[in-house]
């Protein structure tokens, strides 16, 4: 990007977030649907923290990473439906020129810890499928809390260094985002000062935060299916896949949505097929997920009965 002129260059306090539509009489429903959906996906990804913590049973590798990844959905929500919310109740688009900041931060960090998490997950299975015997070993208490660390490493360092970066952009005096958040390209627009430096950022964080993951999931399903299509037992193998369908519903839920924002060419983009797609995974996907993970798991199942008092059997509608 060049360098536009700096005679419409401001010091710019807030944004404005012009949200998903600007007609006054949807706004009604937009904020019950999203407070709807924010409230269900807190609940329910709070439901499998506690299920999850107070049932011994469950305090393996693969569901101390299902944990972390709905404390990560609930916070990657919390980044950008509040403020949307609050948007609309007080009938106000603005948003502070640190809190654009630190939104953009946190949606950074969660977002690319979701894609992680989900990597680390899908090596989890290889393990648990490919390696049975050595699973104990190879999936540690140590080492699972190692590669949680990486994974918040990964994440936190460049999310970080983006949102500073964005620090020393001069912006112009046009001010509005066509989005619900704070996007880092709708941002980039906005400027009035070199922001090469910073379109390399978003590169290097495409490629580390989605390439690098999604690769990662790539291979570990690949050899799965290797490991599991030489099973004799059609019983066996019908098990072994079923133990990854959660967890493959996920992934291509969430990179599905991904890549229709980030991997089109750039002639399809527009600012209401982003925001859609958007709305896709950063809130229906992270509600979605306590159902995926927990309707068709059996020992979900008995923890959320156990936690919520209703015998040894609990089935979500």
């Amino acid at each position: 990007m060049g360098k536009p002129s700096r005679g419409n260059q401001t010091s710019v306090s807030d944004f404005l977030l012009l949200g998903l539509s600007e007609q006054p009489e949807q706004q009604p429903f937009l904020f019950g649907t999203f407070l709807g959906m924010y409230l269900v996906t807190v609940l329910g990804n709070l439901l499998i923290i506690l299920a999850i913590s107070s049932d011994p049973r469950l305090h393996t590798p693969m569901y101390f990473f299902l944990a972390n990844l709905s404390l990560t959905d609930a916070c990657f929500t919390s980044a950008s439906i509040p403020k949307m919310l609050a948007n609309i109740h007080t009938r106000s688009r603005t948003i502070s020129y640190p809190a654009c900041l630190a939104q953009l931060y946190f949606l950074l960090m969660f977002g690319g810890l979701d894609d992680f998490l989900l990597a680390v997950m899908a090596y989890d299975r290889y393990v648990a499928i490919c390696q049975p015997l050595h699973y104990s070993t190879a999936m540690s208490p140590q080492l699972c809390a190692r590669m949680l660390g990486t994974c918040w490493l990964l994440t936190n360092c460049p999310a970080l260094m983006h949102t500073l970066l964005l620090t020393r952009v001069a912006f112009c005096a046009r001010k509005a985002i066509p989005h619900f958040y704070c996007d880092p390209r709708a941002l980039l627009k906005l400027a009035c000062s070199d922001t090469r430096v910073n379109e390399v950022m978003v590169i290097a964080m495409g490629l580390t935060f989605l390439t690098a993951p999604f690769m990662m999931i790539i291979l570990s399903y690949i050899r799965i299916s290797w490991a599991v299509l030489g099973t004799s037992s059609p019983r066996g193998r019908w098990k072994a896949f079923s133990t990854c369908g959660s967890h493959l519903t996920a992934v291509v839920l969430f990179y599905g949505s991904l890549m229709c924002v980030y991997l089109l060419p750039p002639s399809t983009h527009s600012a209401e097929r982003e925001s859609r797609a958007a709305v896709l995974y950063m809130v229906v996907i992270p509600m979605l997920n306590p159902f995926i993970y927990s309707l068709r798991n059996r020992d979900m199942k008995l923890a959320l009965g156990k936690l919520l008092g209703r015998g040894k059997t609990f089935s979500l509608p």
